[in-house]
């Protein structure tokens, strides 16, 4: 903890009003230590998290926290103010201010450690000694463990006094005058999974030792999740949810006494919450058998909502999809560089192959590949639909792909089918079902049903709109000239170069990659801007390191020489370790060289059969050299934009006296 928080984090006479005034002057604090990178960005991250859900906790405490790609290092911030600040909690403004910041990517050992401050602020005693404490270095090291609070040796004597009662079982036993005492097991967790959960978990512990009741707490932190026990489970009487985002794993809790609550009430009123779960067990009130969670909420992140599940659900087809394309794509790629454009009317290799001939060869390539895009739009929509409703998805999905294709609804209709096919799926796992037949719902009734439901909806209800709604998408683009062209290059640019990979980027390219089941001149231009976009990021930031390096950090410029390689092979991933260091600088630069990229690919008419490959597969684009000037246009536009911006603010000098700066390389004043 030393290493998250010293005496110049620490200001024992805030002066702020307002919750926002008191993050940025805490904040400002970690700019200048060189903890934090962008003190607007880290802000808006601080906001976005207390927008939902107050910070604010009972008894004067404040604790705003985030995950922030602007934080270098876990890093605390303590502020103490005499009027209080108001952080949304019932009781009233807050005294005792925490700042919290993390990076993205925060290893588990700091997040355990943020943890047990965490915990530590449910203690009376430590609260206290902050209040009292009369220097920053005594606060930080207090925070850090270092000094101990003064209440600690009456704490310490009262825990020797309960050691003189019976433990465990034996303790529970005599509170409630049974031989085996009440067992729970609780489960928290928080948005942001580095303060309230871990709160909300010792006070439940603090409020179920004091009513003599055994309660075992899991906490679905940031920093992971370790499962309680099955047979801590299996023996609990009765569970509470203290949570603000889905439980993962819910069902191995179905069956008991519970009650579901969010996160705060975990840390306010535990007590009520346990009475509550004995009173439900004593009634016979179970929760019914919960389903299984989905992959994508077993991989979920805190906080994310339903649009964010939405995107990865599509996400997770396109995912599963690629590979797909990618040696489908490139067989066929293969084929027809081998073999010429008329490769595609080469006979069957079952029919006629002969060794010594290359054009058997490019038939064969050709043809393994087409089988491979084949399975495009079923695997599309037969992963959406996992994504959603785990393996009972998987048939209906890939049946309700393989219907878009019948009727010719394409790369749109392997969406929508997904998308029925999950939520059909979902729908009939609510229906309650005799205990008898839950044996073979997975195995025959949910695939039964749900490909019926998903065959009808796709056959005689959206089908057919979906496949006019394709056919038009596909004459648009087989049309595409002129002006209009030019301007879905530069829309398509953008997105490539916005998030690097991410969401926006993958939709561009999954759009790309549909006009390519069926491909024409219009579908085949786009795929060639949006490969040529995707190559800008990292070759720009690579040329800018090479050309301007002193407004790189040392570690940047080593990225830069990689960056070469992953531009080549369009990975546009490699520009992100820049991106993520100076957001404000980079994705603007690499958005405007994109869009020229774009816009001159379409202009130029270069096409693209190969859904990836780079620079590697030069030989299979039409208009090569053309399609090479727009690469290194947009990239010299990055480059150009990324130096003039960063040349606007002011660094720390580099050379021999650059110690400082080698060590912390991330702080700069903004101009």
């Amino acid at each position: 903890m030393s290493r998250m928080i010293t005496a110049d984090l620490v200001d024992l006479d805030l002066a702020a009003d307002t919750k926002e005034a008191a993050a940025r002057s805490l904040a400002e604090r970690m700019v200048a230590r060189g903890r934090v990178t962008d003190l607007d960005g880290f802000l808006a991250d601080v906001a976005a998290r207390e927008a939902q859900m107050p910070t604010g906790l009972d008894g004067g405490i404040g604790i705003p926290h985030c995950r922030s790609a602007h934080v270098t290092e876990p890093t605390l911030a303590f502020g103490r103010s005499a009027a209080g600040v108001d952080f949304g909690a019932p009781d009233g403004p807050a005294d005792l201010i925490f700042l919290i910041g993390a990076p993205a990517g925060a290893d588990d050992a700091h997040l355990t450690i943020l943890s047990s401050l965490a915990r530590q602020l449910m203690n009376e005693g430590f609260t206290g000694a902050l209040r009292s404490v009369a220097s920053p270095e005594a606060a930080a090291a207090l925070i850090a463990g270092e000094e101990a609070p003064a209440e600690e040796e009456a704490e310490e004597e009262a825990g020797d006094e309960s050691e003189d009662a019976p433990e465990g079982a034996a303790a529970g036993a005599e509170a409630t005058g049974a031989d085996v005492p009440f067992r729970i097991v609780a489960v928290t967790s928080c948005p942001t999974g580095i303060a309230h959960t871990y709160m909300a978990a010792e006070s439940l512990e603090k409020a179920g030792h004091a009513a003599g009741v055994e309660v075992a707490v899991e906490t679905q932190g940031s920093a992971g999740f370790t499962r309680l026990d099955p047979a801590v489970v299996a023996a609990a009487d009765g569970v509470i949810f203290a949570h603000d985002v889905p439980v993962r794993e819910k069902e191995r809790f179905a069956g008991k006494a519970t009650v579901d609550v969010g996160v705060k009430a975990g840390i306010n009123r535990p007590a009520e919450l346990i009475a509550e779960v004995r009173e439900k067990a004593a009634r016979g009130e179970v929760s019914a058998p919960a389903t299984a969670a989905s992959p994508v909420d077993k991989a979920g992140e805190p906080g994310e909502g339903y649009g964010t599940k939405l995107r990865k659900w599509l996400m997770s087809g396109v995912s599963y999809m690629v590979p797909f394309v990618a040696a489908g794509g490139l067989l066929i790629a293969l084929g027809f560089a081998i073999g010429g454009w008329d490769i595609d009317k080469a006979p069957s290799v079952t029919e006629h192959f002969a060794w010594g001939q290359a054009d058997s060869w490019a038939a064969l390539m050709f043809q393994i590949g087409g089988l491979a895009f084949s399975f495009l739009v079923p695997v599309l929509a037969g992963y959406i639909s996992y994504g959603m409703a785990d393996r009972p998805g998987l048939v209906p999905g890939f049946v309700g792909g393989a219907i878009a294709l019948t009727v010719n609804a394409g790369f749109l209709g392997g969406l929508v089918a997904g998308l029925l096919a999950g939520g059909t799926v979902l729908a009939i796992q609510r229906v309650r079902i005799p205990t008898v037949l839950r044996g073979i719902m997975p195995v025959v009734v949910i695939p039964l049903l749900s490909s019926i439901v998903v065959g009808f909806l796709m056959f005689l209800v959206v089908g057919k709109p979906i496949a006019s709604l394709q056919k038009a998408l596909t004459d648009w683009l087989s049309g595409l000239s002129g002006a209009n062209a030019v301007i879905l290059g530069v829309i398509l640019g953008l997105m490539m170069c916005f998030d690097l990979g991410g969401p926006v980027n993958k939709v561009a390219y999954a759009f790309a990659v549909g006009g390519l089941a069926n491909p024409n001149e219009g579908s085949l231009k786009v795929m060639a801007a949006v490969m040529a976009a995707g190559m800008v990021p990292p070759l720009a930031m690579a040329l800018a390191t090479a050309v301007r390096g002193r407004l790189f950090t040392r570690t940047e410029r080593e990225n830069g020489k990689a960056a070469w390689v992953l531009g080549a092979s369009f990975i546009s991933e490699g520009a992100i370790p820049f991106a993520a260091a100076d957001p404000l600088r980079v994705i603007p630069a690499t958005m405007a060289g994109g869009a020229v990229t774009g816009a001159l690919s379409m202009a130029f008419e270069c096409t693209l059969r190969a859904p990836h490959g780079g620079l590697f597969v030069l030989p299979l684009i039409g208009n090569p050299l053309l399609y090479l000037l727009a690469i290194v246009a947009g990239t010299v536009v990055s480059a150009g934009l990324v130096i003039l911006l960063k040349g606007l603010r002011k660094t720390a000098p580099e050379g021999d006296g650059a110690v400082a700066a080698a060590a912390d390389p991330q702080v700069t004043v903004a101009a």
